[in-house]
């Protein structure tokens, strides 16, 4: 057992990781073998305004340095990364696959839904349920090693999660910018949990997966907004997820056209992708499609009020949009339907005190009778 030596190994975090609900998990001694590699891209990146109004990815340490660079600058403590994967891929269509014009898009990330004790299905946020899951993987691994310190992070850390992934030996880092791990493909989400404990020394180093896009470029070339500015490089300003969940406000006219039927997020560069092919549908009971959320039709997204809205979407990573931010994106929807019917619903939304509402129906009502 690792607890002998008191240093972890990577066979008891997977395995322990596995135990708490993770599909798979990595680990990763710090600072890893790349990391001046990873903060120079990451700085590059924030210089050159990729990461938008997305202020807090930008932000600066006491030191100097760029907060999310390195994890030695928040954690100087760290010596220890678990690195956890949980697949989202769930037995229903691609985007890429259903065109009704009719209907949005919501990224199948934010479908989420669990039955409860009462047997009714609601809302799960997988901030929430990876936490849970880290917190018991935490609890686990002081059974064996005593007391330690430790952060645990979905999403909401100040780390780039995909390098620490890339590192822990979990996959690659595709040309869609996505982590692509060899079995499961990128539907999945990342959780990660650093530890002050030492790797073992054998293990210092962990075995990376090598980059397996080839020649392909299918993620290119089907964005439609052109946010893969290169093979590995997206511009967050053109990316439909950042456009409809973390951009707030209007939305420059020129984009609106290549967001089509996307209403929250986007998953076209990895419906495109062949390593989501042959990936395994998950039996995760906690993180099910909501059907409801699959293909929504405008009209009942049109219908919702700020209170429905909440009740809808009340513990659902939908609710990052916002009320208006999702009237904002419905109406880009209904813009590029081509469907007149939408008319009518528009021209009450131009009237909208609110900016971005009013430049999207003004924009959409434009497409639409012109």
């Amino acid at each position: 057992m690792d607890s002998g030596s008191g240093h972890l190994g990577s066979y008891t975090a997977q395995e322990l990781a596995k135990a708490c609900g993770f599909t798979a998990a990595g680990l990763v001694a710090l600072p890893h073998r790349e990391a001046s590699r990873d903060a120079n891209r990451f700085a590059t990146w924030i210089a050159a305004g990729h990461a938008g109004t997305m202020q807090y990815l930008s932000r600066i340490h006491d030191s100097g340095e760029l907060v999310r660079a390195r994890v030695a600058t928040p954690f100087p403590w760290a010596r220890s990364a678990i690195v956890c994967f949980t697949s989202y891929h769930c037995d229903a269509p691609l985007s890429t696959e259903t065109q009704n014009p009719r209907s949005g898009w919501i990224a199948r990330y934010a479908w989420s839904s669990r039955v409860d004790a009462d047997g009714r299905r609601r809302p799960s946020d997988y901030h929430k349920e990876l936490l849970k899951r880290l917190k018991n993987l935490d609890a686990e691994l002081r059974e064996q090693f005593g007391a330690f310190e430790s952060r645990a992070y979905v999403d909401t850390g100040p780390m780039v999660e995909r390098a620490l992934a890339n590192a822990a030996g979990l996959g690659w880092t595709g040309k869609n910018t996505c982590l692509i791990h060899p079995k499961l493909g990128s539907f999945g989400f990342l959780a990660v949990l650093l530890t002050s404990l030492d790797v073992r020394s054998e293990e210092k180093t962990a075995e990376l997966v090598h980059d397996h896009c080839g020649t392909c470029t299918r993620c290119l070339e089907a964005c439609p907004t052109e946010a893969l500015i290169t093979p590995y490089k997206m511009d967050a300003t053109k990316c439909i997820s950042y456009l409809t969940i973390e951009h707030k406000g209007s939305i420059a006219p020129e984009l609106m056209a290549g967001m089509g039927r996307q209403v929250f997020g986007c998953d076209i560069c990895q419906d495109v992708c062949p390593w989501n092919r042959k990936a395994p549908i998950s039996a995760d009971t906690e993180l099910e499609p909501r059907d409801e959320l699959v293909n929504p039709s405008l009209e009942w997204l049109t219908a919702l009020d700020e209170q429905a809205f909440e009740r809808v979407f009340n513990g659902s990573p939908v609710r990052r949009a916002g009320f208006l931010g999702m009237r904002r994106n419905t109406a880009i929807a209904m813009g590029n339907s081509g469907d007149r019917s939408y008319v009518e619903q528009l021209k009450e939304w131009i009237e909208s005190t609110d900016e971005g509402l009013r430049s999207a129906a003004r924009w959409a009502l434009s497409k639409l009778t012109n």
